[in-house]
């Protein structure tokens, strides 16, 4: 259960030889968005609210491919858009596979059951599929009625195929703590690997803003979550020390560049929920960004981020660099009653840009680098 060992040796290693060879800034995982376009609507999310040309792009299998060996991390998370839509996933996914690295394909399981013989079980591929709670909870996150009941479906014919299987949920500041609890003792039962739990980012062009977590908010939810899991038996599929820094455990800064994002419109600057610009490789992502002008306290649009992808990597690197602290951890679990450690300082943040109508408008006017290299394939 929860993340395999041969990733947590894996992933170990590669961290232990990038501190060797001296580099400060490395990736973890990748996000390999091949497309924008999905079978839902969520009044959360922010990634799709493009226009039709740009919804009709994608990267092809070439550039998925591509990607992955520039970039070099260990783990390949596919998000979206719903990336069961690009008719030619399957040949991604087991392109990934074959470099031995390890694949999350994120997914809101609506496509699943049907797609599944497309896909072979390996210790290499897991589904995360998106579960935002129980079936209430869940059908009013993604706006609309059925979905929770074709995930629970589609996650066990995916079991009992053999396949790897997370639950991705997200979490807003109408959760309700013994709600979340009783979730969380749901996915028990379904008998997952893990799961993976993060506050909502609030992205700027999600219909609705008014759902979304501040920094005191967030501490607050998951210690009144935390509190309630004691002995109940819950798999995270993700470092312990993320989920101490939810509790506010944890003073924690944004590792921006450990999940890069590669997407239709090139590399992704900084990160999987910001876009700030674009370059068009990852070399160029990685020296000509200006890492330091984002984070908390840094960048108004970063002040009550503590989504995973920005701050697992650093979770992930402490555990690494100091592993008592896991272990010790481990042994007490995690504080729900102490004083909070201080929150970061706001006052110097520079104040945000929207940039986001004028990359739609250069993408529009230029075709997209590989998206016409090949054909589409008929989906299955």
């Amino acid at each position: 259960m929860s993340i395999p060992l041969i990733q947590k040796l894996r992933v170990g290693g590669y961290i232990v030889k990038q501190k060797l060879r001296g580099r400060k800034r490395y990736p973890l995982v990748l996000m390999l968005e091949p497309l924008f376009r999905c079978n839902l609507a969520c009044a959360g999310c922010g990634k799709i609210d493009y226009p039709k040309p740009i919804l009709d792009r994608q990267l092809s299998v070439q550039d998925c491919l591509d990607a992955v060996d520039e970039c070099g991390a260990p783990v390949v998370s596919i998000p979206g858009g719903e990336p069961l839509l690009h008719p030619r996933i399957d040949e991604i996914v087991s392109g990934i596979v074959a470099k031995k690295k390890f694949v999350y394909l994120c997914t809101n399981a609506l496509l699943l059951k049907k797609k599944l013989d497309l896909f072979t079980p390996s210790d290499y591929l897991t589904f995360s599929i998106h579960l935002d709670g129980l079936e209430d909870e869940h059908d009013a996150a993604v706006c609309r009625d059925g979905v929770f009941e074709r995930a629970v479906e589609a996650i066990e014919a995916a079991r009992d195929r053999g396949f790897r299987i997370t639950i991705n949920c997200t979490l807003f500041n109408n959760a309700v703590p013994e709600r979340v609890a009783a979730f969380f003792d749901y996915c028990t039962t379904l008998g997952v690997e893990g799961i993976t739990v993060s506050p909502g980012y609030a992205y700027e062009r999600a219909p609705d803003q008014q759902h979304f977590l501040n920094r005191q908010q967030t501490k607050n939810l998951f210690r009144d979550v935390f509190r309630r899991g004691k002995g109940r038996g819950w798999v995270f599929n993700q470092s312990s020390l993320y989920l101490d820094f939810l509790a506010g455990n944890q003073d924690y800064r944004c590792t921006p560049w450990g999940n890069p994002t590669r997407n239709i419109f090139g590399w992704q600057r900084p990160c999987y929920l910001l876009s700030e610009g674009y370059a068009r490789t990852f070399k160029e992502l990685m020296e000509t960004t200006d890492w330091d002008a984002y984070g908390t306290g840094k960048y108004e649009k970063c002040a009550d981020c503590m989504v995973h992808c920005g701050f697992e990597p650093t979770a992930v690197n402490d555990m690494v660099g100091k592993p008592w602290k896991g272990m010790r951890l481990a042994m007490r679990g995690i504080e729900t009653e102490k004083p909070m450690v201080p929150e970061i300082d706001l006052s110097e943040q520079r104040p945000a840009a929207y940039v986001f109508d004028r990359h739609v408008q250069e993408a529009l006017e230029q075709p997209l680098p590989g998206e016409a290299r090949q054909p589409r394939r008929r989906a299955s």
